[in-house]
């Protein structure tokens, strides 16, 4: 979803193709020469192919400036952009992987070891939604980066959404994360991306 996003806030044409996973598409060979750890998404620009979704969202970023979807490189706000981004996706994204897959942190046929991993991810995750909550508050801005829209706010809002269904409280009901989620969910283009994958509420 966060490619999606960031590619329908640029504007430009781009195909999406159906990887589907009920039938391990994303193992085939075919597949497994676009992105060899057979994860999705992949990207592929003319002789281009790149996964790793924060390196997609940066080329998108870096081949359209005029979008304005990342600050200007070598600024300070630059590099909080990275470091920003890097968090995301190894950080809380990887947290969240663990939660969602615990069986993957143990081995086989160990389900109560899986739960305790779920259960400590669950309560992991929970303090790194608060930070995100912590740095809207900090500045006080509209989205994550403050002032300006950027790939982060459609990584924030991506991530947050995957803990709608969580027992322990989802990032919609924090203090600032709430109203911001409702925000970028009022944005034209990701309207535009739930429309086209057909998503359900609950959004957030």
């Amino acid at each position: 979803m966060v490619p999606h996003i960031v590619l329908e806030e640029i504007g430009a044409p781009y195909q999406r193709v159906l990887v589907d996973r009920m039938q391990n598409a994303h193992k085939t060979p075919d597949y497994l020469q676009l992105n060899p750890n057979g994860l999705i998404p992949v990207l592929v620009d003319a002789e281009l192919v790149l996964y790793e979704t924060a390196a997609i969202c940066l080329h998108l970023c870096d081949t359209h400036p005029e979008a304005g979807l990342a600050p200007a490189l070598g600024t300070a706000a630059r590099a909080h952009f990275y470091k920003w981004l890097m968090w995301l996706t190894n950080t809380l994204q990887a947290s969240l992987i663990v939660y969602f897959y615990p069986e993957r942190f143990v081995a086989p046929g160990n389900t109560a070891g899986a739960a305790e991993v779920k259960a400590q991810a669950e309560a992991r995750i929970g303090g790194l939604l608060n930070q995100l909550d912590a740095e809207l508050a900090r500045h006080g801005g509209p989205w994550f980066a403050g002032q300006a829209y950027s790939a982060l706010d459609a990584y924030v809002f991506t991530l947050c959404r995957w803990t709608r269904n969580f027992s322990s409280p989802a990032a919609r009901t924090r203090p600032h994360l709430g109203p911001y989620l409702q925000r970028l969910l009022a944005r034209p283009a990701v309207q535009r991306v739930f429309a086209a994958e057909a998503l359900v509420p609950p959004f957030v």
